[in-house]
């Protein structure tokens, strides 16, 4: 039997300016438990700014989103204008602020935020053909956006649930080992960093929400 495909959407490398390395690699393990494989990809794009993770100052350079996801990948990624939905059974956002500053303007405009037009194709591209649409920590965010009366969840920041229901999403409060499934939309997130937690937590999120995926594949 073939084995199932996710697609990984990253943001870059790093929690401050890109995807949060705990999160993707994390995600991508799970996926490989679970007896799927999974492909990276990327949008071929600026990043918003780069941000030295010692000092969590901004840093006088520019780098690239799908160039930096790479690293995390181990060069093993595509341009997200390469992904067609056909050939995946699952789509997943790790987290980490790129998500909020390179995919999405969350992290700036709050529930007025714009979404890349890329990561808005693919999302819609999956919620057509009702696969699976997965996101963690702040990623929840960006398909609330995407997609109106969703049901997500972040965690418990309250600033950030503010701007998911002023999208038209809806909320749940969780905390770690819970994901919620939206049954209309085929969406599953759980809240990983959005919460204080440990790396083993966010292996716990991260199985999980995968595990989730797989039970509402189509066959």
């Amino acid at each position: 039997m073939e084995k199932k495909k996710f697609a990984v959407v990253l943001s870059g490398s790093g929690v401050y300016d890109g995807a949060e390395i705990h999160e993707a690699t994390l995600t991508m393990l799970a996926i490989m438990e679970s007896g799927a494989v999974y492909q990276c990809f990327a949008p071929d794009i600026p990043q918003h700014h780069v941000v030295n993770h010692i000092t969590g100052q901004e840093m006088d350079e520019t780098r690239n989103v799908l160039v930096e996801s790479a690293r995390i990948a181990r060069g093993d990624i595509k341009p997200l204008s390469k992904f067609r939905a056909n050939d995946y059974d699952a789509l997943i956002f790790p987290g980490g602020f790129g998500a909020a500053k390179n995919l999405s303007t969350v992290a700036f405009d709050g529930s007025n935020a714009r979404v890349n037009r890329e990561v808005e194709y693919v999302i819609r591209q999956m919620l057509e053909r009702q696969k699976p649409i997965g996101a963690l920590c702040i990623a929840p965010a960006i398909v609330a956006r995407v997609i109106q009366g969703v049901e997500v969840t972040i965690g418990n920041d309250t600033s950030t649930i503010d701007a998911i229901k002023k999208m038209g999403g809806k909320h749940v409060v969780t905390s770690h080992g819970q994901v919620v499934h939206d049954e209309t939309y085929n969406v599953f997130t759980t809240p990983c960093y959005m919460l204080d937690a440990t790396i083993l937590d966010i292996r716990k999120d991260a199985s999980l929400v995968v595990n989730e995926m797989m039970k509402k594949m189509v066959s």
